[in-house]
């Protein structure tokens, strides 16, 4: 498994696990969000530069972006890792990081990121589970909820 596309609600996990996967398998993170920052959200220009990094052998995919671009990385994929975290859990975790030095998210985005997790089982996982059957019907799935989970999924890689 070289090409990990990992999936999740904001705050449940996915940079984290990233940096994890990468250390452990030595493919490159591809930050989706960080991407998107830095391309001033203009859309083409996002999509162009992740289907050059995913052309790469080797990946680890973060970040949701479904409607955007599953045609370009689910294809592609050999593994998809849903992080099925607690709702308060990825609630606790975006308050924290806020508060972080050098974090990128800020104390006034909070109240947006918090409506947008506490909907996100209702509104975003049926979109994006939908999108994941169209463009990656025979991807594998694997499905972590716990950080015991996770650990054990990281040292069987």
């Amino acid at each position: 498994m070289t090409r990990i596309l990992l999936l999740g609600c904001a705050g449940s996990g996915k940079t984290t696990l990233a940096r994890r996967l990468s250390e452990r398998t030595g493919a490159p993170v591809i930050d989706l969000d960080a991407i998107w920052r830095g391309r001033a959200q203009e859309t083409a220009d996002f999509r162009a530069t992740l289907q050059v990094l995913h052309a790469q052998d080797a990946w680890i995919s973060d970040g949701n972006f479904a409607a955007v671009t599953f045609d370009l990385r689910m294809p592609r994929a050999d593994l998809v890792v849903w992080l099925n975290r607690p709702r308060i859990t990825c609630a606790w975790r975006a308050i924290t990081r806020t508060f972080q030095a050098g974090e990128m998210h800020r104390p006034g985005d909070l109240a947006t990121v918090l409506r947008f997790i506490w909907n996100f089982e209702r509104q975003n996982r049926p979109r994006i589970e939908a999108l994941q059957v169209q463009h990656g019907p025979d991807v594998p799935v694997v499905r972590l909820r716990t950080d015991s989970e996770i650990a054990a999924f990281v040292e069987r890689l």
